[in-house]
This record gives structure tokens, sequence and C-alpha cells, in this order.
């Protein structure tokens, strides 16, 4: 009986083993958050438009739409003969310099829509504080401009905390609707989604009927872990931080809805 219980615990504790092993060995899912920049210090221009570049290339999720040349303006080469952005932007609309122009498109993306474009662009101060918003003026009048983004203007759009109260984090949305979350997460910028949304990454009208709860899952937390046939020239543009913006609860009612559309 003792040799059978010792055998018993052996194959136990190496199953546990085992598992543990396997675990381990599986890579880890790092999310992409648009880093917060250190305002202690004067900010200077050069260090705004290296955050912007970042933001702009990374986890701004702004190359999913600018430089395809079909869905939004290309903001970094030429378009149509008016040079790139921080050249032409000062133009745009009478009377407003490029620095507000590029802010109110961040922030108020509908109110002038460049013509021959569709108003698809997110309100960006829904995802990105202050700061980051002024980081990416600064690095888009960096593209053939002059850069007038300056500490004033970030330290200005910041809110003064209470004295001797520190600065509230960011309010997370509550919510579980799947919709809603697409909405507010800026999904349907580039899927389709019944009425709303665009084609500029898969559908996600019939997900469910192709894809399983694992592989929506997985495609949210990591999106370069595949790549959709047909969507190739678009690999690389989804934001990676989902895993930080939404709860687990959030990502669970997110999947479940995406794996029911059949």
């Amino acid at each position: 009986m003792g040799a059978t219980n010792l055998r018993i615990a052996a194959v136990v504790l190496g199953t546990i083993g085992l598992y543990t092993v396997v675990c381990n060995a599986i890579p880890q899912v790092e999310s992409e958050v648009p880093r917060e920049m250190n305002l202690s210090g004067d900010v200077t221009p050069e260090q705004l438009v290296s955050a912007g570049e970042e933001l702009f290339n990374g986890a701004g999720g702004c190359t999913a739409c600018h430089g395809l040349g079909t869905r939004a303006p290309n903001l970094l080469t030429d378009e149509h003969g008016q040079g790139t952005i921080g050249a032409r932007c000062g133009t745009r609309k009478p009377g407003m310099t490029c620095k507000d122009y590029l802010h109110e498109s961040l922030v108020k993306p509908t109110a002038y829509v460049v013509p021959g474009y569709q108003p698809i662009m997110p309100d960006m101060s829904r995802t990105l504080s202050p700061a980051q918003i002024w980081a990416l003026v600064a690095f888009l009048e960096s593209q053939g401009g002059e850069v007038t983004v300056s500490a004033a203007d970030v330290k200005a759009a910041a809110p003064a905390p209470a004295q001797g109260v520190a600065p509230a984090a960011p309010a997370r949305s509550a919510t579980t609707d799947p919709v809603a979350l697409l909405r507010e997460n800026t999904c349907l910028t580039c899927h389709h989604l019944g009425s709303e949304g665009t084609t500029i990454a898969p559908p996600l009208d019939h997900i469910g009927a192709t894809r399983t709860a694992d592989y929506i899952r997985r495609s949210i937390l990591d999106p370069n872990a595949d790549t959709a046939k047909g969507y190739e020239k678009v690999a690389g543009i989804m934001p990676k931080d989902f895993g930080e913006r939404l709860s687990a609860a959030q990502l669970e009612a997110l999947v479940r809805y995406l794996a029911s559309r059949k």
C-alpha cells in the first residue's frame, strides 16, 4: 500500500512539473501601452516629436489608416502635390494655424473632413492623454514644417490637481456591452460590423463562423500572432494594448459576443 501511494505521488508531482515547464515556455503577451511623458521639467520640442513619432507608429494606431493612401490622407509623404502634412496643415482651414488645425483634427475629427475621405477618424482624446495628443501634433508638424508645440501647450492642457492631491488615473469604462466596447476602443475604425465600420481589417459580422473563442481572444491580446489571408498589407497596425485597456470581464464579454457571430 505504501509503495502504491508513493508511485501515485510521483506521478502527480511529475505531471505538475511537466505542466509547469510547458506553461513557462509559452511566450507571455506583452501589451504596448501608449507611453506617458514625464513633465516634471520643461519638455523640449525634440522630446515631443520623438514621443509623437513613437505613438504614431505604435500604440496610437495612426498607421491603421494614414499612409495607406485610401482611407485617410497620407501624413508622411506628399498628398496630391500639396506636400507633407507639416507643409500643408496651415492651409487647411482659413485663419487656423497648423498647430491648432492638427490638434482639432485629433480631438474633434469631424470638425473638418478632407474632401475625398469619409469621417471615420475617432476622437483620440478618448484613448490618449492631452500630453500624448500634443506630442502627436509636434511630430506631424515636424513632417515638413516648423514645430511650434511647446511645454506650455502640454502643461496648459493638463488639469491641475487639487493641492496635496495626486492626479487621478484616467477612468476606464466599466461597461461589458460588447458593441459599446467595440465603439469605445475604436475597433470599428478598421473592422466592419453591421452598418458600422470599414473594411481595412477583417469584418466581424460572421467571425464566429470561422474562428473559435480561443482564436478571437488571442487575436485581441496578441494581434500579431496571426494575419488573416488577404490582409497582409495591414499586418501589425492593430494596437497591442487591449490587455491593458480591457478588464477580464470586458475581454470575455467581447470574445463571447464575437464568437457568437455566425
